[in-house]
This record gives structure tokens, C-alpha cells and sequence, in this order.
């Protein structure tokens, strides 16, 4: 029963900002992890940036200085905040979260991605 939404993407220019957000739905309260994937065509998905529950961070090294994750706990949601997009960065954007049970294990969900394009 546990839904993630994105939303936000769309096309801009090089140089442009987008904000990605991922709305959880659910009997789950916080996620111990959420993040961000992406993936172009004919590559592998790849992690773009994960948020602990503490808040902690990191990022893959083609976007660090450029995007920002944040989480509202509270809330269940996930921003990606996207600046300088390159080119590069076109790709379909995933949410992830991941819940840590004590005696059930680990369990990911995933939303059903947005498109993000960048071009002139």
C-alpha cells in the first residue's frame, strides 16, 4: 500500500533549476532512507543523491555543488533541488525509500519516475 509520487520535472535550458519532489503515501511513518535514481537510455540507473532519516547526505560526483536533497520527515517527502542542469543530466528521476525493520528486514519502494530533459 505504500505509494511514491514524483513530480517536478520537465524541460529547461542549460544553466536552469528544477525541484523534484517525492510524495510518500502509506501506513509507514518515516522512511530510514530516501534518495533519488536516474537513468538515460541505454545506461544504468544510477543513485543521484540519498537522505538518511538523521539527515545525512551524499551525492554522486557528477551533480555534487549542483543538487541539494531534503526531506521532510513529517511529512514523508523528498525534494531534489536541481541547479546548473547540463545536458548530461536528461534522464528519467526515480524515488527511492527505504524502510529498515528490526525483525522483517529491508524493504525499497519506488515511484514511477519523471522525465527530465535539458536542452537549448
Amino acid at each position: 500500500q505504500v505509494q511514491l509520487v514524483e513530480s517536478g520535472g520537465g524541460l529547461v535550458q542549460p544553466g536552469g533549476s528544477l525541484r523534484l519532489s517525492c510524495a510518500a503515501s502509506g501506513r509507514i511513518s518515516v522512511f530510514n532512507a530516501m534518495g533519488w535514481y536516474r537513468q538515460a537510455p541505454g545506461k544504468q540507473r544510477e543513485l543521484v543523491a540519498r537522505i538518511v532519516s538523521g539527515g545525512s547526505t551524499n551525492y554522486a560526483d557528477s551533480v555534487k555543488g549542483r543538487f541539494t536533497i531534503s526531506r521532510d520527515n513529517a511529512k514523508n517527502t523528498a525534494y531534489l533541488q536541481m541547479n546548473s542542469l547540463k545536458p548530461e543530466d536528461t534522464a528519467t528521476y526515480y524515488c527511492n525509500a527505504q524502510k529498515v525493520y528490526l525483525t522483517m528486514g529491508t524493504e525499497n519502494f519506488w515511484g514511477q519516475g519523471t522525465q527530465v530533459t535539458v536542452s537549448s
